[in-house]
């Protein structure tokens, strides 16, 4: 679960979502201009409990070609608003960072679990993926994807947007 950027009394963002000014504010404290797309792209990750894929963007948001939507991705990755997940299909998914990362310094050492039922992929911030020392190797990033069943689909209840 992801803290909520703007809001100080919020303990998760889906619980207080953020208004219109708050990304607008995030965006500019990220020195990034304010376009449309970049408000929608935002503003569906911070309502989404999952992590997205460029696929999930692309069909939510049709209106905007594919070149403007990598763009805004890639510009959030840069500035340290989203971070990139691989997958083992080969196509990656992307979560929203936490306060801690910036434009020169990311840190996602936490536990990344995809659902076998509904694909979803979810940022478990409180799971930190330890330390791998390789003698002779300079490590630079690692990811951990955990496999398994999440716990709405494990309730029986079915996620709004399965994987088909």
């Amino acid at each position: 679960m992801r803290p909520c950027y703007m809001q100080q009394d919020c303990i998760y963002h889906y619980i207080c979502p953020m208004k219109y000014s708050d990304y607008k504010k995030l965006l500019k404290s990220h020195s990034l201009r304010i376009t449309d797309s970049r408000i929608d792209v935002l503003e569906k990750f911070f309502r989404t409990k999952h992590a997205l894929s460029f696929k999930d963007l692309e069909e939510e948001f049709n209106n905007y070609d594919r070149v403007t939507l990598y763009r805004t991705l890639n510009s959030f990755i840069d500035k340290g608003i989203l971070h990139k997940i691989p997958n083992e299909d080969g196509f990656a998914s992307y979560g929203l960072c936490t306060e801690e990362c910036t434009q020169v310094s990311h840190r996602h050492d936490h536990v990344h679990f995809k659902c076998n039922v509904c694909g979803h992929i979810e940022c478990l911030q409180d799971h930190i993926v330890p330390k791998v020392q390789l003698p002779g190797y300079e490590i630079e990033t690692q990811n951990l994807i955990v496999n398994g069943v999440c716990k709405v689909c494990k309730k029986g209840v079915v996620p709004a947007t399965t994987k088909t």
